[in-house]
């Protein structure tokens, strides 16, 4: 007697469904490639470069070979050094805070609101005398209060330098990070709403001078050949990851709006199941779903069976950055950031993705509510 079959694992993205879209546009570019051995800052870059800064409405774009070099680098091209401080989130992706201090500037990180997002009322109480820079990070999708945070960097002169690794494509009352302030930077890690196959990222920015300075910075100093008249860097991108960025930031307001549609039927899906808080999208903010992060007690044991069930759920992030090890030297102990502490301990983030079908979420529903209730 033949047994039933379980159903497939679902991946908390699917990498593979995304790479079939762009295959045949992404063979084409790479036979050039291969062709012409243009393997480092090709025209491929330049093109991206190019339509991403269009896309964005940013006028200048500049790609570097990861997200964290462009957050150091743009730091670096505003001068950003040994003297000065910098306030963070504490709830952030590590790399936030080691961009930081490679430059050599001191880390001053701040507890985040209710919805994982940074607090501009922390930021208010953290500003300093030592204090130049502000990055606030548009947490899985969204932006960050900007309008707030702008109330308190202007009148002080201090920059908004906004971490948008995980916001590609989103907006706030109609304008994509890095459109005014200090800039934006972000990354395109494959699991990215737009990402690369391998590491890869992007300084966006309104100023034409610090873009000028980047592309000095990520080619060791230098924007024309053997001139190098800085200290710089080698990060720059590869012409085939532009390549494969270009196909697929043809599909990305496609791709996100997808995103959109299987996070409101996860809310409308989820919405009265009791020890769950949903997210919310913050008024003025155009979502674009990155990740969706719910927050449950016992969380470790709703991961635990959820992933027996076959569902691939994740934990953005577990531990926050002040209670990293790399981070001991700064002295903050359990009980700094208890919004940031809270959101470690609870948050799960459920499988989205463009290729995600409504099935699939089905099953994650129906996983999620028998992990809570048994």
């Amino acid at each position: 007697m033949t047994q039933p079959t379980s159903p497939p694992p679902i991946p908390l993205v699917d990498l593979h469904w995304q790479y079939a879209q762009v295959a045949e546009a992404v063979a084409a570019r790479w036979q050039r490639i291969l062709s012409t051995c243009d393997f480092i800052l090709g025209q491929e870059v330049a093109q991206f470069e190019e339509a991403f800064s269009a896309f964005t409405g940013v006028p200048h774009c500049v790609a570097v070979a990861n997200g964290t070099d462009a957050l150091e680098l743009l730091l670096r091209a505003h001068q950003v050094g040994s003297s000065d401080e910098v306030i963070v989130p504490a709830n952030s992706f590590i790399a936030t805070a080691l961009a930081v201090e490679r430059t050599g500037a001191t880390l001053r990180l701040v507890d985040c609101t209710a919805d994982q997002l940074i607090d501009p009322a922390a930021v208010r109480a953290a500003i300093g005398p030592r204090t130049v820079a502000i990055i606030p990070v548009h947490l899985y999708g969204q932006h960050a209060d900007m309008a707030a945070l702008r109330a308190l960097a202007d009148p002080a002169g201090l920059l908004l330098i906004e971490d948008a690794a995980q916001a590609q494509g989103a907006r706030q009352a109609g304008r994509h990070a890095g459109a005014d302030g200090g800039g934006a930077a972000t990354s395109f890690y494959p699991g990215k709403n737009l990402g690369a196959l391998g590491d890869a990222g992007a300084v966006l920015t309104a100023d034409a001078e610090v873009a000028e300075r980047i592309r000095g910075l990520r080619n060791y100093g230098s924007v024309e050949k053997y001139v190098h008249r800085s200290r710089g860097f080698n990060s720059r991108l590869d012409t085939i990851q532009a390549a494969v960025l270009l196909a697929k930031l043809e599909r990305l307001t496609a791709w996100n709006s997808r995103r959109h549609a299987l996070a409101h039927r996860y809310q409308a899906a989820l919405a009265d199941t009791p020890g769950l808080t949903l997210p919310r999208t913050l008024p003025g903010n155009d979502h674009v779903w990155h990740l969706y992060v719910v927050h449950v007690e016992q969380r470790d044991r709703v991961l635990d069976r959820l992933r027996a069930a076959g569902v691939g759920a994740g934990i953005h992030y577990p531990i926050p950055i002040h209670r990293q090890g790399a981070f001991d030297h700064l002295g903050l102990p359990d009980g700094s950031f208890p919004n940031a502490e809270w959101s470690a301990q609870r948050c799960l983030s459920l499988p989205i993705y463009p290729g995600m079908t409504e099935e699939q979420q089905d099953r994650v529903v129906a996983a999620l509510v028998a992990a809570l209730v048994t």
